[in-house]
């Protein structure tokens, strides 16, 4: 056997990615979408020793963050988003403005993706989601089907592996990528999705809370992913909204799930 260092590094990275992924082929839940949202709940349910694995298409954590305000590097949150703030170690600036505070996204962003790995959580970046895996009697989601998004932004043709999971949590944002695939291919479970309303800040934060939970049994929803199916106002750079809509949800899986 070869003995030099780069036949040491391809095999480590090779033996090492695979027993990840065999060990979370099948999750107890599986959040596709590394933004506000995704990352919250991925935190909140790992905490509760789920296995928790979460897929992203890009190479990169924070979904809407990044950009902030029209490229500006601070976002806002209201004081009901302090206690998950404070659970991942965020600093934040009280304004001039009651109720309000902000934030740097750059912060938000890796602490939300830090607390996520410290709870035990696997992100997975390149990954992109095809197509759901149901199951009648019961009628049910029961996980996702996946490729590499190299494969797709190289327009390969071939055919995708599967990620099985106990709960399946949309958390891709306005896009709400696993809703549509399931109200489009699947009508048997009956999905309307509305599309998002124009913005209204202050109803936006409380609907996408207020709405934010179970699609059908194994699929669930978080963040704008919920305003896209429900067709709620949008909210801008506010993000106590989306922390609390994947808060809301870890702790409804947790507790469907026994935990």
């Amino acid at each position: 056997m070869s003995e030099n260092l780069e036949f040491k590094i391809t095999k480590l990275i090779l033996e090492h990615s695979m027993k990840d992924l065999i060990e979370f082929a099948d999750s107890d839940v599986i959040i596709v979408g590394a933004g506000p949202s995704g990352m919250t709940a991925a935190k909140y349910l790992a905490d509760k020793k789920l296995k928790v694995l979460v897929l992203e298409r890009k190479l990169s954590f924070g979904g809407g963050i990044g950009g902030g305000g029209n490229l500006m590097h601070k976002i806002v949150i209201k004081s009901d988003a302090l206690k998950i703030i404070k659970d991942f170690e965020i600093e934040y600036k009280k304004t001039e403005f009651e109720d309000l505070y902000t934030l740097d996204a750059s912060e938000l962003i890796s602490k939300l993706a830090t607390g996520a790995i410290n709870s035990g959580a696997k992100i997975l970046f390149g990954y992109s989601v095809e197509d759901l895996i149901v199951r009648e009697k019961p009628l049910r989601v029961s996980g996702v089907v996946v490729k590499w998004s190299a494969i797709d932004l190289a327009q390969l043709h071939v055919d995708p592996i599967f990620f099985t999971g106990k709960a399946i949590l949309d958390a891709t944002g306005h896009d709400a990528e696993l809703i549509k695939i399931l109200a489009k291919k699947n009508p048997s479970f009956a999905i309307n999705v509305k599309n998002e309303s124009s913005a209204h800040a202050e109803l936006g934060e409380k609907q996408v809370v207020e709405f934010s939970g179970k699609v059908c049994d194994g699929l669930y929803a978080a963040g704008m992913s919920v305003a896209t199916l429900h067709g709620l106002y949008r909210m801008g750079p506010i993000f106590s909204g989306m922390l609390i809509s994947g808060k809301k949800v870890a702790e409804l899986i947790s507790k469907e799930l026994g935990k």
